[in-house]
């Protein structure tokens, strides 16, 4: 089990690829002022002392140590003691479509975005509950077992897209079963399923599975994402325009929200519907009822201590830095009949 303090500043290793990018470009630069200085063999004797790889080696060394204090910053920690305890809740499992009509932006910014924000606000209202995730398109599988690792639930959710599922459609029921048997069959606490769909291109029977969770005593809620008036599915940015899926004959393909389907599965689930919008997804009704459902004890492992890792990581990155402190970019007396870090005639 690990935990990061401070998760956000994992996104400054991005900048890798821009140092790296810059770097190449001095170094090509250095190369073309070399050449056009004079002839290649006379500037290979006068600076027959300077070592090109040794430049390279330093500015690896260099970003091993940024990305060393990176994670030092973050912090990683390790979950180090795992002890038993009470808690007082109710198991619950989001099925949340990621098909590629989620992708419509109908719902701004989509409405897949606009989902993964609100299961994360919602993620945050829990307090003892036990949360597990399942996803689906085409077909569905579970992306988080029942749990209560709420960190792991959000960033999880975050992660889920269409490309995590190549078959495409709308497979409700077969989403609904799977979460109907993701549940631990001897926990005695009370059960719902979020399905969380706009209902488009809906491919198998939806009801039966979910008449099935019912008689496991779990109550089924839907959340309808999308309009009436629908929206085209983007594909991707073709220079500056956005490209659009479009039909056999040409024609722009425009998803609409299927309400009166997901108000008949929360009918025969004993749930309730509630529609999103832009600036309401719904969740919070949802919430209103599932804190209403009778809260059971059960028993959860967590861990109750974590052991920090930072230090390690900036002890690492301080060795490496003064490491490449002291390779020098020229041959010294003591390095320059060695060949350790490049081959002769470097210029040729």
């Amino acid at each position: 089990m690990v935990e990061f303090d401070h998760l956000i500043f994992l996104s400054l290793l991005a900048a890798i690829p821009v140092f790296v990018l810059v770097f190449l470009l001095m170094l090509r630069r250095r190369k073309k002022a070399i050449q056009n200085f004079g002839d290649t063999a006379l500037v290979q004797q006068l600076i027959n002392d300077y070592s090109r790889s040794r430049p390279v080696l330093k500015f690896i060394l260099l970003m091993l140590v940024f990305t060393f204090l990176v994670f030092g910053v973050v912090n990683l920690k390790i979950g180090s003691k795992l002890d038993k305890t009470k808690r007082k809740g109710v198991d619950i499992i989001i099925a949340l479509d990621v098909s590629n009509s989620m992708l419509a932006q109908d719902i701004k910014p989509s409405r897949i975005e606009r989902a993964q924000m609100a299961i994360s606000k919602l993620i945050d209202k829990f307090e003892d509950d036990q949360i597990g995730i399942v996803v689906f398109a085409g077909t569905a599988q579970v992306l988080l077992p029942i749990t209560t690792d709420y960190a792991a639930a959000k960033m999880l959710t975050q992660s889920a897209n269409p490309e995590i599922i190549p078959t495409q459609g709308t497979a409700i029921g077969e989403a609904l079963t799977l979460a109907t048997n993701s549940f631990d069959k001897n926990s005695k606490n009370k059960k719902a399923i979020i399905l969380i769909s706009d209902g488009e291109n809906h491919e198998d029977e939806a009801v039966p599975a979910v008449q099935n969770a019912v008689k496991e005593g779990i109550v089924v809620h839907t959340i309808g994402m999308g309009s009436e008036n629908g929206a085209p599915i983007p594909v991707g940015m073709k220079g500056f325009n956005m490209e659009y899926k479009k039909d056999r004959d040409g024609n722009t393909v425009v998803t609409k929200l299927n309400e009166p389907m997901l108000q008949q599965i929360a009918a025969a689930g004993k749930g309730t519907y509630a529609r999103a919008t832009t600036n309401d997804v719904g969740l919070n009704t949802i919430f209103n009822e599932i804190s209403k459902m009778e809260k059971k004890n059960y028993e959860a492992k967590v861990y109750s201590e974590y052991s920090s890792t930072y230090v390690y990581f900036v002890a690492l990155g301080l060795v490496i830095l003064l490491l490449e402190f002291f390779i020098f970019d020229r041959k010294t007396r003591l390095t320059r009949n060695l060949d350790l870090f490049e081959k002769k005639h470097i210029l040729k």
